[in-house]
This record gives structure tokens, C-alpha cells and sequence, in this order.
């Protein structure tokens, strides 16, 4: 395929872009350049490479869920000046 000038006003007016003649010659060459180079990597035997989606692994990296001993309620309000009763203390919500 090859990027003609009239292909890149296209593409700009389709994005809704002003382009100016200088941007529009140096695109074409651009984006001739681009798919030459694909068309090198098209070349390539891929036969027997996997797909790869994502460039590292993925792994889960929490940790197990595992019960813990939590801070008892006295303690905990013990670190609070905003408290009424049992409970902790917020602001007002309407």
C-alpha cells in the first residue's frame, strides 16, 4: 500500500485536523516508512511462536488471606479523642 498525500488529508480530516502541505509530505514519508518496516516483519516464520499478549507474566502477588488476631474495641477507641459510647466518632452526614 502505498501513503499518498490525498490518503493523509483524508486520515487528517477524518480526525478533524488542519494539516499544513509541509506536515502533510513529512506524514506521507512517516507513515510510508512504518509500513515498509512491517512489511519486513511480515517476512518473518511466526509458524511456531505462541501469541504473546502481555510482555511479562501474569501472577497474582497478594498475599494468602490468612486470619490474624485483630485490636480489641477498648483499644482501639483508646487511640481516639472522637468517640461517644462504643463507637467512634464522625462527622455529621445529611
Amino acid at each position: 500500500m502505498e501513503i499518498t498525500p490525498d490518503l493523509v488529508k483524508k486520515v487528517a480530516q477524518n480526525a478533524r485536523l488542519r494539516l499544513k502541505d509541509e506536515e502533510i509530505k513529512t506524514f506521507a514519508k512517516d507513515l510510508q516508512d512504518i509500513l515498509t518496516n512491517f512489511e519486513i516483519l511480515n517476512e518473518l516464520d511466526t509458524a511456531n511462536v505462541p501469541p504473546s499478549f502481555h510482555p511479562t507474566p501474569i501472577q497474582n502477588i497478594t498475599r494468602e488471606d490468612t486470619p490474624q488476631p485483630c485490636v480489641n474495641r477498648e483499644d482501639a477507641l483508646a487511640l481516639t479523642p472522637h468517640k461517644k459510647d462504643k463507637y467512634f466518632k464522625g462527622p455529621k452526614t445529611l
